[in-house]
């Protein structure tokens, strides 16, 4: 069988490394190409890559999606804190080369966005979403309690408050989404037990994106097929 050869740009920072480890568990894939800000680039190396994973840094995405782009290779990307400038850029390139960017990569995270759609039955209700993450987390909210919002506010059809967003130790993350009338509250919850959760749900996103299209795709795609 022959293996997936994965591409990982910020291959030295918490994320790189459990992906990673992942990778050398999968007997699918192997790391072709590992890959820092900073170091030299192969160009002869990376197009031999079938699919970039990259946890880097949001002021990297350009590089990383040019040099992709010049070899047709896809792209997952997980990292988070983008500007409209950067979410652009996915919406670009994603006409050349298949795209994937999630703020989460968390396959449980995918199957609770999707059901939030099951709250517009009780629109009427009070929402709050809360988040919870370790003390070195910079971006506040978190990427993924702004795609949860952004779902929630489709799903019940209006505005909603702002995230709540509690920083501290080392939680890897918690989300809850709280739905409440003065009868009762319903709550829906995630919990990131560990950083591998999220390093598999990338290199499962990535061998199913390197089958694809070019196209912008999201974590929801890989488990429901991409929407019409």
């Amino acid at each position: 069988m022959k293996q997936l050869k994965v591409g990982l740009v910020g291959a030295s920072g918490r994320m790189g490394k459990e992906i990673a480890q992942v990778i050398e568990n999968n007997s699918r894939c192997t790391l072709f190409y590992a890959f820092d800000r900073g170091d030299k680039w192969d160009a002869k190396k990376a197009a031999g890559v079938d699919v970039w994973i990259d946890f880097s840094a949001p002021e990297a995405l350009a590089d990383v999606l040019k040099r992709a782009a010049e070899n047709k290779t896809p792209v997952v990307s997980g990292t988070t804190g983008f500007s409209k400038k950067e979410k652009d850029l996915l919406q670009k390139y994603a006409q050349k080369i298949p795209v994937l960017w999630s703020s989460n990569m968390s396959m449980g995270v995918a199957v609770l966005n999707e059901a939030l759609k099951a709250l517009s039955a009780v629109s009427h209700f009070d929402f709050q979403i809360e988040e919870i993450h370790h003390n070195r987390k910079k971006d506040k909210p978190s990427g993924t309690a702004i795609t949860l919002q952004e779902n929630l506010e489709k799903a019940v059809g209006k505005k909603l408050p702002e995230p709540l967003a509690i920083r501290g130790g080392g939680v890897f993350g918690v989300h809850k989404i709280y739905s409440m009338s003065d009868e009762e509250v319903l709550t829906f919850e995630h919990n990131a037990l560990n950083r591998t959760v999220f390093a598999k749900g990338a290199v499962q996103a990535a061998e199913w994106l390197a089958k694809q299209k070019p196209g912008l795709y999201q974590i929801r795609d890989v488990l429901f097929g991409k929407k019409a």
